[in-house]
């Protein structure tokens, strides 16, 4: 089999491995880690969809800043994900207080990310919303690396990475 030739810039099912720094309102959130690119499949909503879009064509050493609004990012904030939760729900090694965040699994075992509002005698309210709905997303990425993905990688939509993995949703 004859090695198919690198992807010369980001397109629609190719393996781009991208160094990023996460910024919002000018403050540090997140970043790549050092020597360790994210790796994903271009074109298969790996990653958020403003980001996807706007990395397209990008060359293997090319740096450039992507501004992506909240609704191409984590959505616009959904005052319906703010609820009030018993106390009695909560499990005894948990004392919830303002600002807390926890991870909670609902009825299906699916895991969900909650912020703690505020807690009353009975009843917290919780913010279901992703941590950074609602909020202007910059990114400032540089393409380390282009490839074609695998047959497996293309039929599952996702990178099989060596090692570990990062939840990077």
């Amino acid at each position: 089999m004859t090695e198919k030739q690198n992807p010369q810039q980001v397109a629609d099912d190719v393996v781009v491995s991208m160094e990023y720094t996460l910024t919002v309102d000018g403050e540090f959130v997140d970043k790549s880690d050092p020597g360790e690119p994210f790796e994903f499949l271009q074109g298969h909503n790996n990653i958020i969809p403003g980001l996807e879009s706007q990395i397209g064509g990008m060359t293997v050493g090319e740096s450039r800043q992507v501004t992506v609004e909240a609704k191409d990012g984590y959505g616009e904030f959904d005052q319906a994900q703010v609820m009030d939760v018993p106390l009695s729900e909560f499990p005894d090694s948990v004392d919830p207080e303002p600002g807390m965040e926890l991870m909670l699994k609902d009825h299906d075992g699916h895991r969900l990310y909650a912020r703690v509002v505020s807690v009353g005698k009975t009843r917290a309210k919780l913010d279901f919303n992703h941590p950074l709905a609602g909020r202007q997303l910059t990114f400032d990425v540089t393409i380390v690396g282009l490839r074609q993905p695998t047959e497996e990688e293309l039929a599952h939509g996702h990178v099989h990475s060596h090692g570990h993995g990062h939840g990077h949703g």
